[in-house]
């Protein structure tokens, strides 16, 4: 029930998801976006709509450090993302083994999949699918390679809406250029 599509190319994140709402056999189209930027993190979200809310709503991210990003991601980042879906009532704790969900976060030009053991990753590839449609989505990206990644994001949510049911437009598309102002101040959410 979803595809969220992320790339990471000439010093940017580019992060676009589809608008299917899935229960069932039902589909619903979602007005409310699975890509959204919250301070200067830009973020697309696959499994939980209330872990979306979450994470749009209620999380305060830290100020990044620029001395070493995946390590600010790995702790700081993940604490307080921990506690904001633990506060929230979505975390789940599985005896002692506690679980989140799975999203895509882009900061300072850096593309990380988040996955439910809050684990994050760096893919060699630039680029990441998740959710129903990963599959045809990362075909595509693969086959796109040259072209810019807006582009390239719309052409695999278009894949993954054509060959998955579970995934359909309208597809939102942020990028992290939208983060900043001309001045170079950080947008508000």
């Amino acid at each position: 029930m979803t595809c969220i599509v992320g790339v990471q190319q000439d010093g940017r994140v580019v992060i676009g998801g589809d608008s299917a709402g899935v229960a069932g056999w039902s589909i619903t189209v979602r007005a409310d976006t699975k890509v959204f930027r919250n301070g200067e993190f830009i973020m697309g979200f696959t499994d939980s709509f209330r872990m979306g809310q979450l994470l749009r709503y209620s999380l305060v991210p830290p100020v990044p450090q620029d001395w070493d990003l995946d390590r600010f991601m790995a702790t700081d980042f993940i604490a307080v993302v921990r506690d904001c879906l633990r506060e929230g009532g979505f975390a789940r704790n599985d005896s002692g083994s506690e679980s989140g969900g799975l999203f895509l976060v882009g900061i300072r030009g850096h593309l990380y999949r988040i996955d439910s053991d809050y684990q994050i990753g760096r893919s060699v590839d630039d680029y990441y699918a998740v959710g129903s449609g990963d599959e045809y989505a990362c075909g595509s990206l693969h086959s796109t390679r040259g072209l810019d990644a807006e582009q390239r994001v719309q052409l695999a949510l278009e894949a993954a809406a054509h060959h998955s049911t579970g995934v359909c437009p309208p597809f939102h598309i942020i990028s992290s250029d939208d983060v900043y102002a001309p001045d170079g101040s950080v947008n508000a959410s």
